[in-house]
Formats: structure tokens, C-alpha cells, sequence
């Protein structure tokens, strides 16, 4: 068949990405040790920003059933809350917990995103399986290996592919990764999940319109839950015998590449494996946009010496990477959180005047002080080729930031330089100490004391950890 050929009708073999993404999700075996380790944190990691969205009630009115009482007694349950629901809107609230403060983890390449968003499905499916009669009870290393796949689909499709440089968001990839492991999960066959995979890639993609001024908003936050509910609702439609479209991303004109790729078919640096999650970025110290982590560090650095003198200051030089230039550069009102937390000058003023920077610190009362605004009109951003080159440099994967702040009786402050935040691998020793820490907060804010003590008296031993049934996790996160 000529497959330039519009008129032929025959249907074609399935693409080969779509084939080498079902395929490594069924006969990769996760041996690295180090993926699986960073797994067992990561998951920890998402639970903890999951509980510590429910302090924000915009998040926690996006929770339960999809209309009240559409429960399920043998459903997933949803960390944080009281809700028991069918793997679909589970898939959707999880998610919705996870991203919703930017807190979760983070991966920069010519797309970015957060492979962790993928929990949503995850965690929604393996629990939903686990309650069912006669199911099969799922551990936690089934899902941490599953977890190492998910990361993996979506960090490899996107260090080569830019769907954000086409106008579409990065949560298409939650949907194509959360699309194969849930058909996986639920037990679908090979064809099964090849017809799943193709539906997430038919499907397109949302716009980024509501991560970008003048139009940012709470949708970012709920836009990964979207995509893993959408995931979990394909891979039940394929397991059910729904034919799928071989050529959903190569067919001439109505094909993905076509119609929203410019015409151009993926490019591929390696093969799929565990190097993502290896790799993986954790936001730990700092609820923000993660090519802003180290101006935040660089500010906090500066604190004590600006404190005092915030008055006297003149002018604030910011220099960053390309995408942070191109993506969180705003100057003038800001409407809401959303808009705070993807604002460079925004994510710098409140730790150089208040010496911190929380989920709080979007706020509106926060916000509205004096201070902030006046702090961002002092200052100016401005691409560092250095930093950018170090950006895509697949040795190095830095996302450098400098802060300067200069005085009106000609007085200055050192430049601040930071290459790597503390989430980033090469500082990995040093975060993961922080990172339970921030595991330890969120629970003891939002469980009772008993289930604290339950937790961490389970995660204690990470050996032992991994081969506990998952039902036993999520019935002590619920309150």
C-alpha cells in the first residue's frame, strides 16, 4: 500500500512508536536499582503534595464522585478524604491531589512535565484491582515498577519532541503513558493495548492556554487528573473489544503529525528503559515552577543581606535559561495563584522579602502586599546562553538561575549563581533527607497520630515496604 495514498483503504501495520511503547510496557523488566529506589521517594513525594493540596479548598472542590453518590464500596480510595470511587474518577481525583500545588516531581527536556502526574492512574487502577473479588492483590513494588515505565514513555517521547512549542499541553503525555500501563494493569492483551494506545494519540491534546498569560488559571492544576481519568477510561473501552487505528499517528492528512505535529514524526534519543526515572527532578524545597528553583534558592541566599534594605533597592538582574525566559517572564497583575506560581519575578520577591516561599505565598493575602509588586517592578530578566546550553546538555540537565540585587548608593549584592536544585540527581543525597521531611509534614498535618505512626512504621524498611499489598497504603492515607 502506498501510504502517501489517502484513497487506499487498507489498514496498515500499527506505528512504530505506538508498538514500541506497548512492548516495552510488557516485556521490560525493571532491574535498576536505582529507578526503583527513586520510584519508592517519588511515591512518597506525590503522597506527601497530594495531602498537602487538601489544605486548599479550590483543590478539595474538585474531589469525590462525579455526581453525589456515585460511589463504589470496592473502589479506589482517595488519600486525604473519605471518598471510595470507580477507577475513572479515582484516576481523576488522585491526579487532581498530585499536581495540584507544582509540587511534584519534574522533567525538563524539549518538553517538560511531571511524570508523576501518571500516579493518578496508577494508583487508581491498582487499587480498584486489589478490592475486586477474586482480584489479584497488587504490592508496592507493582507499583513502583509500573511507575518506572510511566516515567519512562512520557521523559523519552518528550527529551526529543516539543508539544508545547506546537500549542499543546504536556498532559497529552500523562494520557499516552497512563493510557498503556493501565491497559497493562487491567489486563488487556497486546492488541488491546495497542488500540488503547492509539485512542490517547487520537484524542490530540488540550492547549496550553491556561498555563500562559493572559489567560493562566487552576486548570493547570486539575489538567493531569484529566489525563489520567481520559487514560483509565481508554484502557477499559479497549479491554472491552473497541477497535483501535493503527495509523493514528502516521496516517497522511487525518494522522497526528499531520494535523498537530507540522508533519513531523517523533524523534527518539534512546530506547525506553529506566534512565527517567533515574533521572527524575523532585521538587523539595519549593512549591514553584521548576525552571525557577534555583532563582528561589539564589533569593533565599539573599535574604539576610536584602532584608533590611529593601527600600534602598534599585534594580534586581535575573538570568535564567531560554525556557525560563520564554515561560515564566510576566510583568504586570497577576489574578491568581496559578498565575503567581509560573511567575519568575513573583517566585524571587517573596523570599527576598520574607526569606520563604509556600503554597501560601500565592495567596491572595499574600499577594496584595506592597512589597511583592514593588519588587518585581525593579526587576529585569534575561537569558543566559551558559545556562541554556547546560539545560540541554544530556550530561549535565542543570536549569541554572542568577540573582543580583544592586542598591541606590551604588552598593550591590554578590551574583548569586545556582545550577542545580536540590531535587536534581547530582544533589540527590542531600534532598532526599528534606524530602522525607516534607513526607513526614504533610501526613502528620493531615492523618491522626495512629495513622502516622502506621505509616512510618511501614515505610521504615523499603525492602519490606515494596511487598506490601497496596490496599494497606491507601486504607491508611483515607481519613
Amino acid at each position: 500500500m502506498n501510504n502517501t495514498d489517502i484513497r487506499a483503504a487498507e489498514r496498515p501495520e500499527f506505528d512504530q512508536a505506538i508498538s514500541d511503547i506497548v512492548d516495552y510496557v510488557i516485556n521490560y523488566t525493571v532491574e535498576s536499582e536505582e529507578a526503583l529506589e527513586t520510584a519508592h521517594y517519588c511515591l512518597l513525594d506525590s503522597i506527601a503534595c497530594g495531602l498537602l493540596a487538601m489544605k486548599f479548598p479550590e483543590c478539595v472542590k474538585h474531589l469525590g464522585p462525579v455526581v453525589p453518590g456515585a460511589t463504589l464500596d470496592t473502589g479506589a480510595k482517595i488519600p486525604g478524604t473519605s471518598h471510595q470511587l470507580e477507577p475513572v474518577q479515582a484516576a481523576f481525583n488522585i491526579g487532581a491531589l498530585i499536581r495540584w500545588l507544582d509540587f511534584n516531581d519534574t522533567w525538563l527536556a524539549a518538553e517538560w512535565g511531571h511524570p508523576s502526574d501518571n500516579l493518578g492512574a496508577i494508583l487508581a487502577v491498582a487499587d480498584y484491582l486489589s478490592r475486586q473479588n477474586n482480584g489479584q492483590t497488587l504490592t508496592i513494588k507493582d507499583v513502583l515498577i509500573t511507575m518506572v515505565k510511566a516515567h519512562e514513555i512520557q521523559g523519552c517521547l518528550a527529551l526529543e519532541n516539543s508539544f508545547n512549542r506546537v500549542g499543546l499541553d504536556h498532559v497529552l503525555l500523562v494520557r499516552i503513558a497512563s493510557t498503556a500501563v493501565a491497559a497493562h494493569m487491567l489486563g488487556c492483551n497486546r492488541n488491546e493495548m495497542l488500540n488503547a494506545v492509539t485512542h490517547a494519540w487520537i484524542d490530540g491534546g488540550a492547549l496550553r492556554t491556561y498555563r500562559h498569560a493572559p489567560n493562566t488559571g487552576s486548570r493547570k492544576s486539575w489538567a493531569a487528573g484529566d489525563a489520567c481519568r481520559r487514560a483509565v477510561q481508554l484502557a477499559l473501552i479497549a479491554k472491552s473489544g473497541e477497535m483501535g487505528y493503527p495509523s493514528a499517528l502516521s496516517a497522511k492528512t487525518w494522522g497526528f503529525y499531520d494535523v498537530l505535529f507540522n508533519g513531523n514524526p517523533f524523534k527518539f534519543q534512546r530506547e525506553y528503559g529506566s534512565y527517567v526515572m533515574e533521572n527524575i527532578l523532585f521538587k523539595i524545597s519549593y512549591p514553584a515552577e521548576f525552571h525557577a528553583q534555583t532563582a528561589v534558592e539564589c533569593a533565599m541566599t539573599l535574604h539576610d543581606q536584602v532584608k533590611d534594605r529593601l527600600d534602598d533597592i534599585e534594580r534586581i538582574e535575573i538570568e535564567t535559561q531560554e525556557a525560563g525566559a520564554r515561560i515564566i517572564d510576566k510583568t504586570g497583575r497577576l489574578d491568581n495563584p496559578a498565575d503567581r506560581d509560573h511567575c519568575l519575578q513573583y517566585m524571587v520577591a517573596v523570599p527576598l522579602a520574607f526569606g520563604r516561599l509556600t503554597a501560601a505565598d500565592y495567596e491572595d493575602d499574600v499577594a496584595e502586599l506592597p512589597i511583592i509588586d514593588t519588587l518585581r517592578n525593579k526587576m529585569t530578566v534575561k537569558e543566559n546562553p551558559q545556562f541554556t546550553k547546560d539545560y540541554f546538555d544530556p550530561d549535565k540537565r542543570a536549569i541554572g538561575n542568577s540573582v543580583q540585587v544592586f542598591f541606590s548608593d551604588g552598593s550591590h549584592t554578590d551574583k548569586i549563581s545556582v545550577d542545580y536544585p536540590v531535587g536534581h540527581r547530582r544533589r540527590r543525597e542531600e534532598g532526599i533527607p528534606l524530602l522525607m521531611d516534607k513526607f513526614s509534614a504533610a501526613i502528620r498535618e493531615h492523618l491522626s497520630a495512629k495513622q502516622v505512626q502506621q505509616i512510618e512504621s511501614l515505610i521504615d524498611n523499603r525492602a519490606d515496604f515494596a511487598n506490601t499489598p497496596i490496599t494497606r497504603l491507601m486504607n491508611l492515607l483515607v481519613v
